[in-house]
């Protein structure tokens, strides 16, 4: 039987890739620990770091966006209206804009 040992990781796309972040991590220790292959241990390690910087920075968008999802499926489906999308999109809103900078006083 050949292959399949790292589940055909060879042949994987990068959606598929970004499932597999403990497989991958595994290659890179696996060309790491040849000793002669650090050019390709290191750039699978830069592969697998910059999958988890993705997952990351994705997670918190899609948790930021998550409400204002919610808020359009529920009125959509005409279980909410749209002043409650507007609401959630007010918290939204106020969420990104961060903590207000205090005023100079006028002098």
């Amino acid at each position: 039987m050949s292959g399949g040992s790292w589940d055909y990781l060879y042949c994987k796309d990068v959606d598929e890739l970004v499932q597999r972040d403990e497989m991958l991590q595994g290659m890179a220790d696996r060309l790491a620990g040849l000793g002669y292959a650090d050019d390709v241990a290191r750039e699978t390690q830069e592969l697998v770091l910059i999958l988890r910087q993705f997952k990351n920075h994705a997670r918190v968008i899609a948790d930021r966006l998550s409400p204002i999802w919610r808020a359009v499926e529920w009125w959509d489906s005409s279980d909410t209206v749209e002043e409650d999308f507007k609401t959630a999109l007010a918290a939204y809103r106020k969420a990104s804009a961060g903590p207000e900078k205090p005023k100079e006083d006028a002098k």
